[in-house]
């Protein structure tokens, strides 16, 4: 097969990979801790996250969403909290972020 055979086939069959991005925030460092909040954003446009109180995460841990074929893609940094602020409240500070590619066919 050759470059214009490539060519011609891509163009009868097109193909677009689009990027879903799966946020969770969980409990701590481990990706094996609970999921303790969430949001998805889904550029394949099949799915709309609407936020709600009483909506169960997708997975039950960051390790559940990669044997499910989540990619992590960012890693949180940890930071000691400063000091005299230890037990104060704060944004959720295990944020991962995930990421699955999923073909759409055109036609």
């Amino acid at each position: 097969m050759n470059l214009s055979t490539l060519a011609v086939e891509k163009q009868a069959h097109p193909r677009a990979l689009r990027q879903k991005l799966l946020v969770l925030y969980l409990g701590n460092s481990n990706l094996e801790s609970s999921v303790i909040g969430w949001s998805l954003y889904d550029g394949t446009g099949k799915e709309k996250f609407v936020a709600q109180d009483n909506a169960a995460p997708p997975y039950s841990s960051g390790l559940a969403a990669m044997l499910d074929g989540w990619r992590v893609i960012v890693y949180p940094a940890l930071r000691p909290p400063y000091p005299g602020q230890e037990y104060e409240l704060s944004y959720l500070p295990f944020e991962f972020v995930f990421e699955k590619l999923e073909e759409l066919h055109v036609h």
